[in-house]
């Protein structure tokens, strides 16, 4: 195997050596040393070959196959010796022997048999293979080398640089890559010029591509620090199958399997040995490999311009040793560096003034040098992107080379530099921070905002900006690192409204520009602004939920033009791929975790991207930037501004610090504000001045430092303020200056120096001053002897000739808007001009601000949140929306009406997914109007762009329908307004559509009618209908919010002349959809709905509301279909509409259709009704009063139906709508009109009662409902059975006519008698005040006739039912209610009705007589003072005191003619007098009924009576001679005694006594006033007999007798006797007494029953009794003998002395 590889290798070499002996020239003398070393070389390898067996001698040299790499390490160690020949080959001048030479080499080399990787013994310190790379690139002598050779160099150069096999590094790289680049330049030959460059590419693709894959190799031992030994092969990364073996090593290149570990071990120690040794070397030799970057211009001969090398190597000896070699970890690194700063600094080299050659050396090589930058930093690799080196090398070399290059008037430049730019932007803006907004501020948007440039330049910044703006990661970064930091420019805000005026039109005309130029301008304006949004819907697409699609609606897509360059498509592809990873790499909650782009970003400073701290900066930002444009204006409120906004320190030094710093400040402004004469500006600007150093500096310089920051007011005042700190300061920073003695030199100097300028630099100034005058002017201003030596001021006037003193370069001039008026009239030469002027201008400034920044390292952010999109949006919504709707407006293009679309519809979904209502209306409204589809809108210029628009709005509908909130309503009145449209495309006409009257004539043009037609199209037909059927799919808000403006529009709908029910069938449509929704969002949309339904159904117009009502209808028998559990309350809230209809729509029609539903509804659905009984009732109860029959039959039937059937079946599930059933029957009862229900509905409350009474239970367990939840558990059977029911019986009472309300007293009280037993105690109490409301009835101001009816008939009625309960559960009720009883009969007796009143008295008869015996002290007390009070109340005082009104004797005299007024009759008297003789007739019988009352009470009923009767029959009998039969009787009476006398206490009946005494005494005074009675008798007071209150008069005090007599005779109350006599003795003193005075025969008879009561108790008493009475009395008994008695009295009265006589001892005989 060895052998043979020999053999071929020595061979190959053969060939080539035989060949170039064979050529013609090495004749030649000058090739003699060539020869005779070719000649050499065959005999070695011939005698090689003899010793080695493989040829016989003198035998020819064979010719070899290419040969294989060899492995032995003889050869490697001849390979010196073989070398030799070949390098003299390439040094001679024959072409053809050169390229021979090296295309033998170039093969040795690429099989592995030349590796060149030991040391050069002509060049101690440098390895072989750097001298075959010089040999090789030495044969390239300039334009004039051949051709043939040209192309070998570059195919031998490409192989030593990309070949497995050997190592070349630093000088020897750049060299080859040097010579490759030289090539391109000088060859005439376009081959050779292509495959020049190609192969710069593969050499700069391998350099690269090696450094990064080195980072995957095996780490290195520790030992080595600076350089690592790179044994072994790696693969590439990219899977090509490309074997990148780099070694360095003596024995071989391959190791093969068979190779033991010991050779391995030692190989790979002595390659470490060597590359030390190497590395050594290189060091002392850094100088020379300077020379190797190409750096110097390459002259006309291709030698290399030795002063700029010289220069170079110096620049770069201390950066490449002090901190390249120190800050790399591999020399791979170091070679990669060395090729791109040296690229860098070619693309910097300046070209030639004015428009230079396409093909000179110049142009052509910045051209390429940018080609091969643009191709490094496209495929920049993690190690290119982090490397500090490269980072600033970037920073230092190729941003400066940019920021010139970038301004260039060659296009191809200009668009490379952007390219360049754009890859910057995508790779390293982490570490760029300061240069993209350098970029950005002072060239793109210049560019763009400058009148004078040219469109060419306008339209390659937009491309480029196109390809920026298609990146979500770099439009986000845009926004948070420059417009949310306070001090960078707001570079996000300036774009979108650079771009905004582009896409409307309205930028700059550009130079040179058509028509069609100018729209593809303004298209790509569009598609920058759409680009943009896209991105920030990619961007915050984690927060958008698409209720129709699994994947987002939007894709960001970088938009590219078919125009652009195959460079432009790569990078848009790369930036596209990019911006897809990163959303790929962003997590959840919004930001990307790690993306490439910011790669190794850890070693600049990273700033966290809170949203909320960004937010806040933002906004003190935007105070700054108010306060900065105030302080331009007006510097003292400014200042005052941002102090009270706490952004400025209130110290002249803070004020001092902010003047200096911040470049926003307008210079003029700053000058005149440090040089006012007041205390504050005199101190800010001594602070000011204070903050320079102007130590180690000439006065000039220092001034030149000053001046530069501001601009030097006019005012001379101002002026010498200035200069005179500045003296000052200058003094102080330079104590040791001999020159000058005090400030007032430096002062005076400096005023001078101002004075110069002005005068050398104005043009003004037509004479300017000469030196001489100038050093004149400054003679005598020093403090010493000396005056300022003349060479000191000669400089100072050469210097201020030279360089004028002024301010830094300020680009707000670029930015000032030049007036527009003028722009016409300037001509395309003179726009030219101009335009090359202020790109000069561009271009130093930017080159400047560059350089300024190249050191700076500024943090960058890298965005990850998704919540930065809203700022951004709410900054920049306005020009986006004015973008688009200017190219809707004014433009037809479909193109440009297609991007405008895509951008709004992008932004209503920024503005839904962030919840941003005015935005999002704004957007939605502005599409709206653009649909034509509104009001005001002539629908006959519809284009095609409005149909777009429509489908976009639907669109838009359909995929962000849940965050449209309020903006549902302009969507869907476009879609109202669309059903218009689509009549007029199919040839319906009505009148009623929007400016038919106007603009709808027969002919319309074809085009727009072609346009309405497509409204009916199937897509749109269909994309409307999925909104609907879609709104299923909405969440629980949005739902709501569609529903809402559906009912508004479909509002509007009916209210139009003709009303449409588009909207209302629509309602129809999504209940249907939207009834499987959870109950909790359906109650929700039927709030809305239901509302709608209530309107809708009230409609004036019956075949609107029919329809409202069928569909009410059918939802309503669906959503029954599914059933209710118990205690919700949807059923109630989806049937609410029908009763709201019941109740407001008046039009019968519709009353009885609500009817009929609910009647078919109760009569299908029953089993699934639960908590919609309650307005079932409610609506059978609005029925029951209705005045048509159908309605009232059919409501009553139905209502009969569930209370006869439903109850029996389900009355567990109807148990809440009890109450409302009552209710309802209630209502029939009372509707006077159909008296036949009335009773029949109080029937089946009877049939409720027994429901009730059976399942008490129920009601208990359906607690906690509505207002139910404080009830306790056993009273709930109460509140909501028992109560409810009899309220409602008791309203029937109070409402109904005669016969329903006694039929509905009677139920009311059979239930209660008949239920009661279960009534708790507090129920009872309840029940008691509704039936005392019965009574409250009569409270009212109503007709007398019905009053007096009522009290007649159902009061009566109800006092005696009322006793009747109380009697009977008098042990519950008695000491709960008597009081309220006692009251309410106090009230009866009070009426002016005197059948209530007789009532009112017999009912507390019968209440005491019935239950007196279970009365105890307490209770009687409360009845006798129950008594007491009606007595007081009752007692007619009036008729003592009444007298006739002035003016009424007339009329009185004539009414006492009139027969006694009935209680029912109406007479023509004056009204008081007939009220009060009512009254007071009443109350006379009350009186009197009172007495009978207590009468009774005390002694039963008939009682009295009976005694009387009996009195006057033993009377009788006396003069008969009956004695015995009529004892006997007697004691008959006494035996049947059933009153409540012995249950009283004897103060009790005292306090009675009394009370009746009141009542006696007040008759007698009346019947004894004869004037008043006749006054009385005159007015017609009690008709024709004279008023007499006799009867009063006499019962009265018989009762008192009675009560003192049978008190008397009581041994139970014997301690009382000797009161009970002293009372006696008086009543019967006073009664004898007023006997004797009456005059009147009648009266006297009325008094007979009374005298024969006391004597005849008298004669029944004890003799010792009967003498302490008769001894009282005796002088009256005799009086009366002188009166005309009866004879039954004077029988008596005989009796009555016969018996004195034997009692006082007169007599002894018994009297019988």
């Amino acid at each position: 195997m060895q052998n043979n590889s020999t053999k071929t290798k020595e061979m190959f070499i053969v060939r080539a050596l035989e060949k170039i002996l064979a050529d013609k020239d090495i004749r030649r003398s000058h090739h003699s040393q060539l020869k005779k070393s070719c000649d050499t070389a065959l005999e070695q390898i011939k005698a090689e070959l003899i010793n080695a067996g493989q040829i016989a001698e003198g035998n020819e040299l064979p010719c070899a196959a290419l040969p294989l790499p060899k492995n032995d390490a003889a050869s490697i160690i001849n390979a010196e010796t073989y070398f030799l020949p070949f390098e003299l080959a390439c040094k001679s001048r024959s072409p053809r022997i050169v390229v021979t030479a090296l295309d033998c080499l170039q093969k040795l080399i690429a099989y592995g048999h030349l590796t060149g990787a030991i040391q050069d013994s002509a060049n101690p310190g440098h390895l072989l293979i750097d001298r075959i790379v010089i040999t090789i690139y030495g044969c390239f002598n300039g334009p004039q080398t051949d051709e043939g050779v040209q192309l070998q160099i570059i195919k031998a150069l490409l192989t030593v640089v990309t070949s497995q096999h050997v190592e070349i590094h630093e000088f020897t790289l750049l060299q080859a890559v040097r010579t490759c680049y030289d090539i391109y330049l000088s060859s005439r030959n376009l081959v050779n010029q292509t495959t020049a460059r190609a192969t710069l590419t593969q050499m700069l693709n391998v350099i690269f591509a090696r450094m990064e894959n080195q980072v995957y190799e095996v780490p290195p031992p520790p030992s080595t620090t600076t350089t690592t030994s790179i044994n072994g092969s790696i693969s590439s990364p990219e899977g090509n199958g490309e074997d990148l073996t780099t070694t360095t090593t003596t024995t071989t290149t391959v190791v093969t399997e068979s190779l033991d570990s010991d050779e391995a071990i030692a190989s790979e120690l002595l390659s470490e040995i060597i590359t030390a040794a190497f590395n050594e070397a290189m060091k002392e030799q850094s100088s020379d490999s300077e020379l190797a970057e190409i750096e110097g211009s390459v002259n006309g001969s291709g030698s290399v311009d030795s002063s700029h090398s010289d220069h170079d190597s110096v620049e770069l000896h201390s950066e490449n040793d002090a901190i390249v070699t120190a800050k790399f970890t591999h020399i791979l690194q170091k070679d990669a560096f060395l090729v791109f700063r040296a690229l860098c600094k070619l693309s910097m080299k300046p070209l030639p003034e004015g428009h230079p050659d396409p093909k000179s050396h110049e142009l052509r090589s910045k051209v390429l040098s940018l080609h091969l930058l643009l191709l490094i930093l496209q495929n920049a690799g993690p190690v290119f992107r982090s490397n500090e080196m490269f980072v600033m090398a970037i920073k230092q070399y190729l941003c400066v080379a940019l920021s010139n290059n970038g301004v260039s008037l060659v296009a191809e430049v200009f668009e490379l530099s952007l390219s360049i730019f754009v890859a910057l932007l995508s790779n390293f803006k982490v570490h760029l921070k300061r240069q993209i907004e350098v970029f950005f501020k002072e060239i793109f948007l210049n560019i763009l905002e400058a009148n004078s440039s040219s469109f060419e330049h306008k339209w390659m910044v937009i491309q480029a900006l196109t390809r920026i703006c298609a990146d979500a990661q770099s439009v986000v970064d845009i926004y948070v690192n420059y417009d949310c930091d306070f001090s960078a420019a707001n570079l996000f805000e300036r774009l979108v409204n650079d771009l905004s005026k582009i896409a409307q039109g309205r930028q700059a005309l550009e130079l040179g520009a058509s028509p069609m130029q100018e729209k593809s301008m303004r298209k790509r304006g569009l598609e920058c602004l759409v680009s943009i949004l896209k991105c920030m819907v990619e961007w915050s697409k984690d927060l958008y939920v698409n209720p129709n699609m699994p994947a987002p609606a939007l894709q960001v897509q970088a938009i590219q033009s078919p125009t652009s360059t195959m460079q432009e498509t790569q990078l848009g592809d790369n930036v596209d791929a990019l911006s897809a990873h990163n959303s790929s790499l962003r997590s959840t909650h919004g930001g990307s975790s790690h993306s490439l782009n910011s790669y190794g970003s850890v070693k600049n400073q990273e700033l966290l991207d809170l949203p909320e701290a960004l937010e806040e900066r933002k906004m003190r930002k935007e105070v700054m930037e108010t306060g900065i444009e105030l302080f331009n204006r007006k510097p003292q409120k400014g200042v005052q501004f941002l102090q009270e906004k706490q952004l400025l320190g209130s110290s002249p030094t803070d004020i001092a610090r902010w003047l200096h710093d911040d470049d926003r400040l307008d210079k003029t402004v700053i000058g005149n504000y440090l040089g006012e004469n007041d205390d504050h500006s005199k101190e800010v600007m001594c602070a000011y001045i204070d903050a320079f150093d102007f130590r180690q500096l000439e006065v000039v310089a220092a001034l030149r430092i000053l001046l530069e920051e501001f601009r030097l007011p006019g005012e001379a005042q101002k002026i010498d303020r200035l200069m005179e700190k500045f003296a000052s300061r200058y003094c102080e920073c330079n104590p040791q200056n001999q020159l000058f003695q005090s400030a007032d030199t430096v002062y005076v100097l400096a005023f001078s120096i101002i004075m110069l300028t002005t005068d050398l630099h104005s043009p003004q100034v037509k004479h300017k001053m000469t030196k001489e005058q100038y050093i004149k002017m400054n003679r005598g201003i020093s403090d010493s002897k000396d005056d300022l030596p003349e060479e000191y001021l000669s400089s100072i006037y050469d210097e201020i000739a030279e360089h004028e003193i002024k301010m830094k370069n300020n680009t707000t001039m670029l930015m000032a808007p030049k007036p527009a008026g003028k722009q016409p009239f300037i001509t395309e030469k003179r726009r030219k001009l101009l335009w090359n002027m202020e790109m000069e201008v561009i271009s130093l400034t930017a080159t400047n601000l560059m350089q300024s920044v190249s050191h700076v390292k500024s943090p960058f952010t890298s965005a990850k949140h998704l919540e930065h999109v809203r700022p951004m949006f709410k900054m920049a919504w306005t020009p986006f929306l004015a973008a688009f709707s200017v190219g809707l407006q004014v433009c037809d293009d479909p193109e440009i009406a297609t991007l405008c679309l895509d951008g709004i519809r992008c932004a209503i979904r920024i503005a839904c997914i962030f919840h941003m209502s005015l935005e999002r209306d704004a957007y939605v409204q502005a599409l709206a109007r653009f649909t034509l589809l509104n009001a005001n809108s002539p629908i006959n210029e519809m284009k095609a762009k409005n149909i777009d628009t429509i489908k976009t709005l639907i669109m838009v509908a359909h995929t962000d329908g849940n965050y449209l909130g309020s903006s549902w309503l302009d969507i869907v009145k476009c879609i109202s307004q669309l059903e218009l449209a689509q009549l007029i495309g199919t040839g319906v006409r009505p009148q009623f559509l929007s400016g038919a009257q106007t603009t709808l004539k027969d002919t319309l043009n074809p085009s727009v009618k072609e346009h309405i037609g497509e409204t009916s199209s199937q897509s749109v037909v269909v994309a409307v209908d999925r909104i609907f059927t879609g709104s299923m799919r909405l969440d629980g808000d949005a739902i709501v919010d569609f529903v809402k403006a559906l009912c508004q529009v479909s509002v509007d709908e009916l209210q139009q002349t003709q009303p449409r029910m588009f909207s209302l069938q629509k309602i129809v449509e999504i209940s249907y959809y939207n009834m499987e929704r959870i109950r909790l969002q359906w109650s929700r949309i039927w709030q809305v709905l239901g509302e709608h339904f209530n309107t809708v159904g009230c409609n004036s117009n019956e075949e609107i509301a029919f329809f409202a009502l069928d569909s009410l209808r059918q939802l309503s028998m669906k959503f029954m279909e599914k059933g209710e559990f118990s205690n919700f309350r949807f059923q109630k809230d989806f049937l609410r509409p029908f009763e709201h209809i019941m109740k407001k729509n008046n039009s019968p029609a519709i009353r009885d259709m609500v009817v009929r539903c609910i009647a078919q509804m109760v009569n299908s659905q029953a089993h699934n009704i639960r908590s919609g009984w309650k307005n079932i009732f409610s609506i059978f109860h609005l029925a029951a009063g209705d005045h048509e029959e159908p309605i009232v039959e059919l409501a009553f039937q139905t209502t009969g139906k569930i209370i006869g059937d439903l109850y029996r079946r389900q009355f567990a599930v109807m148990v809440d709508s009890f109450q409302d059933a009552v209710k309802c029957l209630s209502e029939f009862a009372c509707n006077a009109r159909f008296p036949d229900t009335s009773m029949e509905a109080i029937r089946l409350v009877r049939n409720c009662a027994q429901c009730v009474h059976d399942s008490p239970q129920l009601f208990a367990e359906h607690a906690g409902m509505e207002n139910d939840a404080s009830v306790a558990e056993e009273d709930r059977v109460w509140v909501r059975g028992w109560f409810p029911m009899l309220f409602s019986l008791s309203c029937v009472v109070n409402r109904c006519k005669l016969d329903v309300r006694t039929r509905g007293l009677t139920v009311l009280f059979e239930i209660v008698k008949t239920h009661g037993d279960s009534f708790k105690p507090n129920w009872w109490k309840d029940l008691f005040n509704v039936i005392f409301r019965i009574f409250d009835n009569m409270k009212l101001p109503e007709h007398v006739t019905e009053k007096s009816e009522w009290m007649t008939t159902t009061c009566n009625h109800a006092l005696y039912a009322i006793i009747d309960v109380f009697t009977q559960y008098f042990d519950v009720l008695g000491h709960l209610l008597l009081e309220e009883l006692f009251a309410q009969l106090h009230w009866c007796v009070q009426q002016n009705n005197e059948q209530l009143a007789r009532s009112g008295t017999n009912c507390l008869e019968n209440l005491v007589i019935s239950n007196g015996f279970k009365f105890n002290e307490v209770t009687w007390d409360k009845t006798c003072q129950c008594i007491l009070d009606i007595f007081n109340a009752t007692l007619p005082k009036e008729l003592l005191s009444w007298r006739p009104t002035k003016g009424n004797e007339p009329e009185l005299q004539m009414q006492h003619q009139l027969p006694r007024r009935a209680s029912s009759t109406v007479h023509s008297t004056p009204l008081e007098a007939h009220n009060s003789f009512e009254g007071l007739h009443i109350k006379c019988v009350v009186q009197l009924e009172l007495i009978q009352t207590m009468d009774n009470i005390v002694f039963f009923p008939a009682t009295s009576r009976k005694e009387d009767a009996e009195t006057l029959a033993q009377a009788a009998a006396d003069l008969t001679g009956r004695q015995t039969q009529q004892q006997q009787l007697q004691l008959d009476c006494q035996r049947e005694e059933q009153g409540m006398y012995g249950y009283l206490r004897t103060r009790q009946l005292f306090m009675l006594a009394e009370c009746l005494m009141q009542s006696h005494r007040f008759a007698k005074r009346f019947n004894a006033d004869q004037d008043q009675r006749n006054l009385l008798w005159r007015a017609g007071f009690k008709g024709t007999v004279k008023p007499n209150l006799l009867k009063q008069e006499t019962a009265s005090l018989a009762c008192v007798l009675r009560i003192f007599f049978k008190m008397y005779s009581d041994e139970n109350r014997r301690s009382d006797w000797p009161g009970i006599e002293q009372e006696l003795v008086q009543v019967s003193k006073e009664a004898l007494a007023y006997y004797l005075s009456l005059q009147s025969e009648a009266h006297r008879d009325a008094w007979t029953s009374l005298l024969l009561l006391i004597l005849t108790r008298l004669l029944k008493m004890s003799d010792a009794r009967f003498a302490t009475h008769v001894s009282n009395y005796y002088s009256l008994l005799c009086e009366m003998m002188c009166f005309d008695l009866k004879p039954e009295l004077r029988s008596v009265l005989r009796r009555v002395f016969m018996r004195i006589g034997p009692v006082f001892n007169i007599m002894n005989v018994n009297v019988k």
